[in-house]
């Protein structure tokens, strides 16, 4: 892990950056992503080796590849991406899901979840001064918030034990109070998002998934809430690939590097298309702006979800 002083986490803790918005908000997914076909279309002499209602084999995971190709632009800069259905009916995606990532502002979900499994070890609900910090800390990305919940779960060694329980195997946290700064990979942000959304209500979601994660059941479903009520100008990231905001459900991270004045943009969260839910984690750096980071991350998000419903 690189780190560039005291004047990049000045810039992390002076608040939040606005830029262009793209909510969640039908739309985003029906917008056409190419994604490169896996295989030939027989001839017209050629019969089909697949019954009419049989699923055809597809590598997701080359799909995806394919499909985020023409988006990554020249240069150093780079781009993770995970995603999977809810309902694990469908194969996910992985590109390039284990390379580690800055996580920015991402890392709010992560320090709440720590925050509510202390408290259940505690046997306890969080205090109203919690419950504060935790609102503003995800609907806003106040980032004094933050500091003050990471101090609350002790910090980097609090982060790294709940990551344990949470099943985080990639995930180091910041050294010396620089949170933003902790290592995630795409796919442990997925088993992160699996740990908040893997099971909910009937009513929500019939048929989900179970989660084994650690989290209650109340613990998830606040979580999750505060993710759904993200302030309009955050509303941005893989929001792009749901056509239903009344369930979309994310947080996003940016966060400029002063010693080389790129940017790590990044954004993880729940998104519907088609009546069903789908998980994602995009995670990016080396963006030459923010506005390009924000572009990519939702051209990837659009492209993951494409490749599981296409």
């Amino acid at each position: 892990m690189h780190r560039n002083g005291l004047a990049a986490w000045a810039a992390l803790l002076t608040g939040t950056l606005v830029g262009t918005l793209i909510g969640c908000s039908p739309g985003g997914a029906g917008q056409a992503v190419p994604v490169a076909a896996t295989a030939s279309p027989p001839s017209s002499g050629e019969a089909s080796a697949s019954a009419p209602d049989e699923e055809v084999s597809v590598d997701r995971d080359d799909a995806l590849a394919k499909a985020l190709k023409p988006l990554l632009p020249d240069g150093d800069t780079r781009v993770s991406v995970a995603v999977a259905a809810l309902d694990g009916a469908t194969d996910g995606a992985v590109y390039d899901g284990t390379s580690a990532f800055d996580t920015a502002s991402i890392v709010k979900v992560d320090i709440l979840s720590a925050l509510l499994l202390r408290a259940q070890d505690a046997g306890r609900e969080l205090t109203p001064q919690e419950r504060a910090y935790a609102t503003a800390m995800i609907e806003n990305s106040d980032n004094a918030s933050a500091t003050a919940l990471w101090e609350a779960i002790g910090g980097a060694d609090g982060l790294d034990a709940a990551n344990l329980t949470l099943g985080l195997t990639g995930t180091r946290a910041g050294a010396g109070g620089e949170w933003g700064l902790t290592q995630t990979t795409a796919e442990d942000q997925l088993t992160l998002l699996r740990a908040v959304f893997g099971t909910e209500s009937a009513e929500d979601a019939e048929g989900a998934e179970s989660a084994d994660s650690g989290l209650s059941e109340a613990s998830r479903a606040y979580v999750a809430g505060l993710m759904g009520r993200i302030a309009s100008d955050q509303r941005w990231g893989v929001s792009a690939a749901t056509d239903s905001a009344s369930v979309c459900a994310l947080k996003n991270g940016w966060l400029p590097r002063s010693a080389t004045g790129l940017w790590d943009i990044n954004s993880v969260g729940r998104v519907s298309v088609g009546g069903k839910r789908y998980l994602v984690s995009v995670l990016s750096d080396g963006n030459t702006t923010k506005e390009a980071g924000v572009a990519l991350v939702e051209g990837a998000a659009k492209a993951a979800v494409a490749v599981l419903t296409g």
